[in-house]
């Protein structure tokens, strides 16, 4: 891990708010920039991103020292997910410190080599993994996804909080699903609600890194294990991908990551 630049957790409060289709476009913009990145699923419990990035089932990381694992390369990023270590059809039925022991073996026994960035797909929700990773890992920020509805928002600001009370500074808000525009007329409609990661951010005094639009092309690319960013570079949805990522690196200059790991300590005040 100290060949590793910058270790960026990608959060969310709550699942559906397309978190994982913007780390994979997100890692993928950084590395069309030049950048040398990984990506880390740490989604014990539900992991998307060999499916995002094209990687067949049943793909299993080798080890070149019986000691640590060799990340999966699918699109000039380095990979780790529960996804190459289990068949996609095997549920992990853990409780919360197995899967916080898991989180860690990937994190530490992965041999990710020189990175300028490693983006850590998170689980949503503020619990296990999010607490461990905290304590575990040199955090050089988080990322929120949030969509712009109220619902989304709610749990974006507990997302924003979680992070602050480990002592891992919000490098900026990313809005998802913020507009859409009818292929047939052109017709543009926030379908979602407007205005909501720019609220959020202003009300936390963070960047709003990107506002992203209600795509279908964003959807079936993904699925495709083809990342909009990669199929389609020119498009709309794929600029906001890369304004975002230049936007964090932007946010990123001069910082350095902790090494005073944060003790966790969660109260009411």
């Amino acid at each position: 891990m100290q060949a590793v630049k910058h270790i960026i957790a990608i959060a969310s409060g709550k699942g559906g708010v397309g978190k994982s289709t913007t780390a994979v476009n997100l890692a993928l913009a950084l590395r069309a920039n030049g950048a040398r990145v990984g990506l880390l699923d740490a989604d014990i419990y539900g992991p998307s991103i060999a499916l995002m990035l094209g990687v067949a089932d049943g793909t299993r990381p080798d080890s070149s020292d019986g000691k640590t694992l060799t990340p999966i390369s699918a699109h000039g990023l380095q990979s780790m997910s529960m996804a190459y270590l289990a068949s996609e059809r095997t549920p992990m039925v853990w409780r919360g410190p197995m899967a916080g022991g898991a989180l860690i073996q990937m994190l530490e026994q992965t041999n990710w080599g020189e990175l300028d960035y490693l983006l850590i797909d998170m689980p949503p929700g503020t619990g296990d993994i999010q607490l461990t990773l905290s304590q575990k890992a040199a955090l050089s920020g988080a990322v929120i996804v949030t969509t712009p509805q109220d619902i989304a928002l709610l749990d974006a600001r507990k997302g924003i909080e979680m992070f602050r009370k480990v002592s891992v500074p919000v490098l900026g808000v990313i809005e998802n699903m913020s507009m859409h525009t009818c292929s047939q007329c052109g017709h543009s409609e926030s379908i979602f609600g407007a205005d909501g990661g720019q609220r959020i951010s202003e009300e936390y005094g963070v960047e709003l890194l990107a506002s992203l639009p209600l795509d279908r092309v964003i959807r079936e690319n993904t699925d495709a294990g083809t990342p909009v960013v990669l199929s389609e570079p020119t498009s709309e949805a794929a600029k906001a991908f890369a304004g975002a990522a230049l936007a964090l690196q932007h946010a990123l200059e001069g910082s350095e990551p902790s090494e005073d790991f944060p003790t966790i300590s969660i109260s009411d005040d």
